[in-house]
């Protein structure tokens, strides 16, 4: 056998019809704990007044890491709601089920042609981009080595694809799902 022979290259899977795709909401990505968490943020941030300080991105609120979150506040720095901020965990029936849901597109990986191969599907428009990004169990990374075009950014698509879980991280953001994307379309009710 020679080399040639050695190396296969594995079938491609089978793209689904779209009917096989049941439709999700963002909030379904969420675990119930984390959930909870976002429902119920913590008084101290109810209290702050529109055009304050503390009122802008990187004041009390900016969900990374790294970041102290809320000052001097170290109460609410450990809270429930911070940690849902930046929380990786996932909904275990999600793994390998077909879905379909509407989000906005944030690129990584392009061509001259702007043929995007890789990117964030995130549930409002400027997220990761203009904004602290959404939690990493509210982004989906997608790899589609065929590539997608889209003509604007600001559009909404509807994915329909197989979702998987696991952390891919970049320097735009980190996502604790991926999807097989099956079917894009523009966004429509």
């Amino acid at each position: 056998m020679n080399q040639a022979q050695a190396v296969r290259t594995p079938e491609p899977l089978p793209v689904l019809p779209k009917g096989s795709f049941t439709s999700v909401d963002w909030t379904d990505l969420i675990p119930e704990m984390d959930l909870i968490a976002l429902k119920n943020p913590p008084e101290a941030l109810m209290n702050i007044e529109d055009g304050s300080e503390e009122d802008v991105i990187g004041g009390k609120l900016n969900n990374t890491p790294d970041s102290d979150v809320y000052g001097d506040s170290s109460d609410l720095a450990d809270s429930a709601f911070q940690r849902a901020l930046v929380s990786t965990n996932t909904v275990s029936e999600m793994h390998g089920k077909h879905i379909k849901l509407p989000g906005f597109i944030v690129p990584l990986d392009f061509d001259d042609d702007q043929t995007i191969t890789e990117f964030f599907l995130v549930p409002y428009f400027g997220a990761c981009l203009h904004l602290p990004p959404p939690p990493p169990n509210q982004i989906i990374y997608v790899s589609h080595p065929d590539g997608i075009q889209v003509d604007a950014l600001y559009d909404p698509f509807w994915l329909y694809g197989t979702l998987d879980t696991g952390i891919i991280e970049n320097t735009t953001a980190k996502s604790a799902y991926r999807m097989r994307l099956h079917h894009i379309e523009p966004y429509y009710e």
